[in-house]
């Protein structure tokens, strides 16, 4: 792939210590990696979140930097550890120690897409998967760092809000009608982020009519896990958002009221870029 791996929206001058960041949206499915699969293209765009970086796109407007993926999910997934290579799939990877997520094909070289279905025919290189981690996976999470060290030195902490979405069907064994969550937020139990944001966090999304969980079922992976140090004011929460607010999910097309939803995001990230303003810029721009 010889495009760059992320982009960066910037605001014209930062004003809050939120930072937005969506690592699984990205959509560059170059014919090379489409050949080398074996799924066709919609197939191998199920596990992608699709259309988040469209929903989150907003939030320079409010002050907040934008980070966003522009390799796909079933590429390189940016919320896994570079550590965390699959043996099944990869040449030359030891057998280590027992990892649900690679044993279920969903390391950082991801083995299969939704529903458990194969990406590829065979095995990859190490060498490939190495080229990938150093081409895609490293220049994200450096940026990344480099925002989060960026906004606790301007504003003394740093609020990362990792944007994603869920299948509408991993909500089903939460219940149904008004008591599945449309939106799920991931502290890791509270070791990502204090209490306190999150709760402020959570209130901006039901301010805005959305039902919200907390931990269940994602609590957080890789991006809360490294990002998030409440005790050196470093937060770090997931955002999952049920698909079937805003898409189609089996023609992975935005749906009619794609823009409407859209607009309600826009509210609760000028909400949550406000949770992170300093009490004298939140004063003055009243």
């Amino acid at each position: 792939m010889d495009r760059p791996p992320y982009t960066l929206a910037r605001p014209v001058a930062q004003s809050t210590s939120a930072i937005f960041a969506a690592p699984h949206s990205g959509r560059d499915y170059t014919p090379a990696f489409l050949a080398r699969a074996g799924l066709d293209e919609r197939m191998i765009r199920s596990s992608e979140d699709a259309f988040v970086d469209l929903l989150f796109d907003m939030a320079p407007g409010f002050g907040a930097p934008f980070l966003v993926a522009r390799a796909p999910r079933a590429f390189v997934d940016l919320n896994r550890a570079a550590d965390e290579l699959d043996p099944a799939l990869i040449e030359g990877v030891r057998r280590g120690t027992h990892s649900p997520r690679i044993a279920s094909g969903l390391g950082v070289i991801p083995r299969v897409v939704a529903n458990g279905r194969p990406i590829y025919r065979g095995k990859l290189s190490l060498d490939e998967a190495q080229a990938r981690i150093a081409g895609w996976w490293r220049p994200y999470h450096d940026t990344l760092q480099s925002l989060v060290d960026d906004t606790l030195a301007q504003f003394g902490q740093a609020i990362l809000i990792d944007c994603h979405s869920m299948p509408h069907e991993a909500l089903e064994s939460l219940g149904s009608g008004a008591n599945r969550p449309d939106v799920v937020l991931g502290d890791r139990f509270g070791a990502a982020a204090a209490s306190h944001l999150v709760d402020r966090i959570e209130q901006a999304f039901r301010d805005a009519g959305l039902r919200v969980a907390r931990n269940m079922p994602f609590a957080g992976a890789y991006v809360t896990q490294h990002y998030g140090r409440p005790s050196r004011r470093c937060h770090a929460v997931q955002v999952e958002i049920d698909r079937a607010l805003y898409m189609n999910e089996s023609r992975i097309e935005p749906s009619a009221d794609f823009h409407a939803f859209r607009a309600v995001i826009a509210d609760i990230v000028g909400a949550i870029a406000d949770i992170g303003r300093p009490e004298e810029i939140r004063v003055a721009a009243e």
